[in-house]
């Protein structure tokens, strides 16, 4: 009877390594460079499930502190409200740097304009300027179709205060709920513009540059491209660092090897090489 619980008592615990799980959560534009980490990292341990999903940087931070996450992604820093929450609670947080990105301004690919200023932005973005024309009389005179992600989202929160300057946003401006959602409204329509982290810039909408600056991973990590952020992840250390899965993970992301892959998908490394 003892053998048999020995052996039971073995047999769970091993099932308890291999059954771990890894939730993550949080910022869209994040959640490339995550995934791609996730395939090289379930590629080397098959029997951990790694569920990743992007909501947006505020939702990721929120599960941090409801504790439905291990690991928040963001590509914001953390709000004061967010830090006053932290020590009320006593929680303590960790933040990783994992790479930089910049925000991409993309435009439907029909309209003949290839550079933008911030002043200009800020003037469309506010509902100043409300017709193509208006920027460039050679453009046409079609009322602008201004996308944004909601206010959930660390690129929101970027974009508000670098372009926006802590300004507000136009009634107007249409606040969608995922940066994909924004890329097919931007495709969609003909005098549509958006802004989105540049891992998300395809070949059905045309990214422009911002001051003369390309949104390009040199231009981002010499400075000179004007809209750029760095890209969290956050762990929850209120009980010591998590160990096991979230350790691990954190160190593949880390590693040379992981910070050469955000090259892949079109982000800067943070660490490691030039």
């Amino acid at each position: 009877m003892k053998r048999f619980l020995i052996i039971l008592l073995v047999v769970l615990a091993v099932g308890t390594v291999l059954g771990e799980n890894l939730v993550i959560k949080g910022s869209n534009t994040v959640y490339p460079a995550v995934q791609v980490w996730a395939e090289e990292f379930k590629a080397r341990n098959p029997q951990v499930e790694i569920s990743i999903e992007g909501a947006g940087s505020s939702t990721g931070i929120a599960a941090l502190f409801n504790r439905q996450a291990d690991i928040a992604m963001s590509s914001r820093w953390l709000k004061d409200s967010e830090i006053e929450q932290m020590n009320a609670q006593s929680r303590y947080f960790i933040p990783f740097v994992v790479g930089y990105d910049g925000i991409a301004i993309v435009v439907n690919k029909s309209l003949d304009i290839d550079n933008i200023s911030l002043e200009q932005l800020r003037d469309i973005y506010s509902g100043k300027i409300t017709t193509w024309n208006q920027l460039d009389p050679d453009l046409p005179n079609t009322r602008i179709a201004m996308f944004s992600r909601d206010n959930a989202s660390g690129t929101f929160e970027v974009f508000v205060d670098i372009v926006m300057q802590g300004g507000r946003l136009a009634p107007q401006v249409q606040q969608l709920a995922s940066t994909t959602a924004e890329v097919e409204q931007v495709r969609q329509n003909p005098s549509g513009i958006g802004y989105i982290g540049m891992g998300y810039i395809t070949e059905d909408i045309k990214a422009i540059s911002v001051e003369g600056v390309e949104p390009t991973t040199e231009n981002v990590n010499s400075g000179l491209y004007p809209i750029s952020r760095p890209l969290y992840i956050f762990v929850d250390a209120t009980d010591g660092f998590p160990k096991g899965v979230v350790d691990q993970f954190i160190r593949l992301a880390l590693s040379p090897q992981g910070q050469s892959m955000l090259l892949t998908i079109g982000y800067v490394n943070a660490y490691g090489m030039n």
